[in-house]
């Protein structure tokens, strides 16, 4: 059987040959992830700076003198993965330029790696960094998804949740009152927030927001390079689980749909309608964006805060400072710490001639301190004028569909924990997650009292 007619027998429910399914997954993480695991250790080992960036623990843990040091090189500078930039400037004109995609003409990779990512594609666990999801692919098929989804993330619609998210906010703040002594505040709130208010937008039911919370913990590792396999595996069968979540959860909208998008997306006339497998890209990102962006912004601010705490008082005294808080910390500790793009035709850039085909990483949390537009760039103030010309949500046509809602929650969520535990402090040492593209705490140890 040819890799693609297994590829459609696998989505189709059709039982594959038993030796398939095993060989594909192998393939998958040789090509997407093995493969790269060897050439970045190789040019880590040679003193490349994004090479130690991807395969450092305790660089990805504090990356920021790194940052630094590929700042000194010049807004534009090779490294393992092409040319990287830490030039605001430069990352919001890539964002920005119609001559810049995500997407990458495997036409011109190696056979034996063209062979590899059909062989290896699998619909029953492709993940939010993999076609057709809206974070991987160019216009037009990425002008049709969001035009989707848009409706729903309007600043309007983005609105009326705000009642829902204090009413959330205070019931597990209830539950919090109700602890004594150290607190895993990732656990126990900064997570919970989210994935609820996430749920109720997709018409989940909130008693599995347990699943994908551990689901999306697990998935979200493959927005990395290089995982070793038996955290691709972890990551795999994560994947495979949301995936047979989502079709039950869109047979169930079809026969009984409610307000929710989801019941909207499912129920598309013919000229519209998504593809089986488009509407499970489309969804699974929705769900995984729309929690991991605010628990990393609410854990790294809860931090900040402590460290700070005059600011944190400043805030309690005057709450209306809040919204400006919530976008210097997206500023100073981004939840996405970088992107790519690929020049579709030759470009200017930075001094430098970037041929099409060149891929470009946007060290986005270096550019959010380029101190070219920010003032003392490592200084945390919440009052800062310009806060908000950060790149944390991304720029141009992909810019982050939920950002106004992550603002807001992000803007209730600390406001009311203030409100409601003023003396809260860090205790102990707060553990990071194990990931460079998304930056947040995995756990986050606290007393209330």
């Amino acid at each position: 059987m040819s890799a693609t007619a297994e590829t459609r027998a696998g989505s189709t429910g059709t039982r594959p040959t038993p030796w398939v399914r095993p060989a594909r997954t192998a393939v998958r993480w040789a090509v997407r992830h093995g493969l790269p695991a060897v050439y970045l250790s190789r040019s880590a080992r040679r003193g490349d700076l994004v090479g130690r960036l991807l395969r450092d623990r305790a660089l990805r843990e504090q990356p920021y003198d790194v940052y630094e040091q590929l700042r000194a090189r010049g807004p534009l500078s090779p490294s393992s993965l092409g040319l990287v930039t830490t030039s605001h400037a430069v990352a919001q004109e890539i964002l920005r330029s119609d001559r810049f995609g995500v997407g990458w003409d495997r036409s011109g990779a190696p056979k034996a790696i063209r062979w590899a990512l059909e062989f290896g594609d699998d619909p029953a666990s492709s993940g939010v960094a993999e076609p057709p999801s809206m974070l991987v692919v160019d216009p037009p098929d990425h002008t049709r998804f969001r035009r989707l989804v848009s409706r729903a993330f309007t600043p309007r619609a983005t609105a009326a949740f705000e009642p829902a998210i204090q009413r959330t906010a205070d019931r597990l703040l209830d539950s919090l009152e109700r602890r004594e002594g150290t607190v895993d505040l990732v656990e126990a709130y900064a997570a919970q927030l989210p994935v609820l208010v996430i749920a109720d937008l997709l018409g989940v039911p909130t008693d599995r927001r347990e699943d994908f919370l551990r689901w999306g913990a697990a998935a979200a590792a493959t927005l990395d390079p290089g995982l070793p396999l038996r955290r691709y595996l972890a990551a795999d069968r994560a994947l495979r689980a949301m995936h047979r979540f989502l079709d039950e959860h869109f047979a169930r909208l079809r026969r009984d749909p409610g307000e929710d998008l989801v019941s909207r997306l499912v129920s598309l006339p013919a000229e519209e309608a998504l593809t089986d497998r488009e509407l499970h890209a489309t969804v699974l990102l929705l769900l995984g964006a729309g929690f991991e962006t605010t628990v990393n912004l609410l854990g790294n601010a809860v931090v900040l805060l402590d460290a700070h705490r005059d600011q944190w008082e400043a805030l309690r005294a005057d709450p209306g400072g809040w919204d400006t808080a919530v976008e210097e910390v997206l500023r100073l500790d981004s939840p996405v710490q970088l992107t790519g793009r690929t020049a579709r035709e030759e470009v200017q850039l930075g001094g430098r001639t970037v041929r099409a085909g060149t891929r470009v990483t946007l060290l986005l949390g270096a550019a959010n301190r380029d101190p070219e537009v920010f003032p003392d760039p490592a200084r945390f103030d919440v009052t800062r004028v310009n806060a908000r010309e950060h790149l944390a949500f991304s720029g141009g046509i992909h810019y982050c569909v939920g950002a106004g809602l992550a603002r807001l929650e992000g803007a209730v969520g600390l406001r009311a924990l203030s409100e409601r535990f003023p003396a809260l402090r860090v205790a102990g040492a707060p553990e990071r997650r194990d990931l460079q593209t998304l930056r947040g705490f995995e756990r986050l140890p606290v007393t209330l009292r």
